[in-house]
């Protein structure tokens, strides 16, 4: 008897990334082709992706749309990468049956820093971001206090901008109210 396998025993493309069946028990990403598995993430990591996207949105005037876990391809080769930040600030008008956002495409990401990714989103998702181009990178520390690292592109790299506490004027042109997402 052969037994078949759960999931997929080689390097993936994005077009085979897009044929996996949906699982909402768990947070899927695609690493240089290889499936990543990861639990969700837990309440508290839940409410600050709400509240913060929440403020995004209301600032936003037309000018970006906030995705909660929306996919960002970083990569489309034959072994390709996807991530689900937390959130991506991707171009106004968007369609609603656009499934993803390149990652050139993208205004902003954020990612909310939990004990299974620290090293994931200060480094690897970092540098990832920074060589696709993506303008601006917000690491949420949750605390408390809630403090957001504001990263900025240079070209393929990326400065940080600020270390915001309490009231967060971003480059993007939002002012977040820290203390509220707490």
């Amino acid at each position: 008897m052969t037994i078949q396998p759960m999931w997929p025993d080689h390097l993936l493309s994005l077009d085979e990334w897009s044929a996996l069946p949906e699982d909402p028990s768990r947070r899927f990403e695609l690493a240089e082709g290889v499936l990543v598995v990861a639990p969700r993430p837990v309440a508290r990591h839940q409410k600050l992706i709400m509240r913060l996207g929440a403020q995004l949105d209301a600032a936003r005037d037309g000018r970006y749309e906030v995705l909660p876990e929306y996919e960002l391809v970083v990569d489309d080769g034959a072994a390709a990468t996807v991530r689900v930040p937390d959130l991506v600030l991707a171009p106004a008008g968007l369609p609603d049956s656009t499934p993803r956002v390149h990652a050139a495409d993208a205004i902003a990401v954020v990612e909310i820093l939990s004990p299974g990714s620290r090293r994931l989103d200060r480094v690897l998702k970092y540098t990832e971001y920074a060589e696709r181009g993506v303008p601006f990178y917000l690491l949420v520390e949750p605390g408390p206090p809630v403090v957001v690292a504001e990263f900025r592109s240079t070209g393929g790299g990326y400065e940080l901008v600020a270390e915001h506490r309490g009231s967060a004027p971003l480059q993007l042109g939002v002012t977040l109210d820290l203390d509220a997402l707490g």
